[in-house]
């Protein structure tokens, strides 16, 4: 199990990390309900998507991630991904001495919650783990749950297309089953797929409800910090940006996404791949 490098502290950082631009969503909603708190965001751009890698790969990222996170000296990880969650989270957290939150299963009694035909949108390695389908069944036995794999969206949300006339025609195409299903409820089972919610708006039903995993995570964080002791009270937070690929990029693309353009720092793929769990 790897040890804290230093105590955890009320002013440590909190670290936030997605393959891409889809954690700025979790991002937003911290920002917004947890005000007080100092964040740190780690995007792994050199190796999106997630979606389509192996378990094996996915833990070996994870754990880098996590490891690189910890030198870092937060006091909390938040795994922005719901592919990570799916695949990696049960496995972390009985290796890291420190409280790791997935968003999987906050989203999922959100959506048990709200409706009991419940359309799932992921990516393919989430939709097969049934991840969500199963959290969802827990919390909601007689509820129905259809699940499909989005390998598009991600890419093209990394791209900044979401305007564009090909994602509608992909995002119809992804929804036509869970439409003939006659799903009440859609959860976004990836956390790019939120800054899609216009463009859902347009093709979706009103009567739909739209479920935004994000949101309930953060009211997981919230209870967790207060429980451990680790609730921020500083007046001015910091924000710092990391990316494993091109800093610039990133920060062209989430600066429309988050209306703000972040100074992005870079972490090498190599000093990453160096670290390993002891």
């Amino acid at each position: 199990m790897a040890k804290f490098l230093q105590m955890p502290t009320q002013t440590g950082k909190i670290g936030v990390f997605d393959s891409g631009v889809g954690g700025l969503t979790v991002l937003r909603e911290i920002m917004e309900h947890l005000p007080a708190e100092s964040l740190l965001y780690f995007g792994d751009t050199a190796r999106v998507p997630y979606g389509n890698r192996s378990q094996s790969e996915l833990l070996r990222f994870v754990r880098e991630i996590i490891t690189w996170m910890q030198g870092q000296g937060v006091k909390m990880v938040v795994m922005a991904c719901n592919t990570s969650s799916a695949l990696a989270l049960e496995i972390v957290r009985a290796e890291f001495d420190l409280p790791i939150l997935g968003i999987i299963l906050p989203g999922a009694r959100a959506a048990a919650k709200a409706g009991r035909r419940i359309g799932v949108i992921s990516t393919v390695a989430t939709a097969q783990s049934n991840a969500y389908k199963q959290a969802i069944l827990e919390a909601s036995p007689t509820a129905e749950v259809w699940q499909v794999g989005c390998p598009n969206f991600v890419p093209l949300i990394e791209q900044n297309r979401i305007d564009d006339p090909y994602t509608r025609a992909v995002a119809t195409d992804y929804l036509k089953p869970l439409m003939v299903a006659n799903i009440d409820t859609l959860v976004y089972g990836c956390t790019h797929y939120p800054h899609l919610s216009p463009l859902m708006d347009k093709i979706l039903p009103s009567s739909i409800r739209l479920i935004n995993p994000a949101k309930s995570l953060v009211s997981a964080m919230a209870q967790e910090l207060d429980v451990l002791g680790l609730r921020n009270n500083r007046v001015k937070p910091e924000i710092d940006f990391y990316v494993s690929g091109d800093p610039d990029k990133f920060a062209e693309v989430s600066g429309q996404l988050m209306g703000f353009t972040p100074k992005v720092k870079p972490v090498s793929l190599a000093l990453l791949e160096g670290l390993a769990i002891a």
